[in-house]
């Protein structure tokens, strides 16, 4: 995992980024989680649901996994009391927002998403794309 950080008013630095490889099997979501949860914890971030946080990650880890090319990498980006969760894949193809059906087993993973988040979308980049959510915080001192 790497940070980039940034000077604050003190002197300090604060983690600005967060970036982390993840791995090309099904332990990614599972692994995307718990950095997740201590970056936060590192970071004093107060989340009004932080399992909402991390249920949205891996639900964008999982479609990553599922639907793009595998995921790559996770960013965290953590500025002016709001986090973005990144992840990133090689895939060209976008996500898309679907209505399953009642009785459809699969299928929510952005419904999810959007409902969790503040905002969620994607970006194209170099090297394929990224999904993102938004949400707000607080941190400590």
């Amino acid at each position: 995992m790497t940070t980039s950080r940034m000077p604050t008013r003190g002197g300090a630095t604060t983690p600005a980024t967060v970036r982390l490889r993840l791995p090309d099997d099904v332990t990614a979501p599972a692994i995307a989680r718990h950095a997740v949860c201590a970056v936060l914890a590192d970071l004093g971030v107060d989340l009004p649901s932080r399992d909402d946080v991390l249920l949205a990650t891996s639900e964008l880890v999982t479609n990553a996994f599922e639907h793009g090319e595998r995921p790559d990498r996770l960013e965290l980006k953590v500025a002016e009391h709001r986090l973005l969760v990144c992840v990133f894949d090689a895939g060209k193809k976008v996500p898309e927002l679907k209505e399953p059906s009642p009785a459809a087993a699969r299928s929510r993973g952005l419904q999810l998403v959007r409902a969790l988040s503040e905002d969620w979308g994607y970006e194209r980049c170099e090297s394929g794309k990224y999904v993102w959510a938004a949400f707000a915080v607080t941190t400590e001192g």
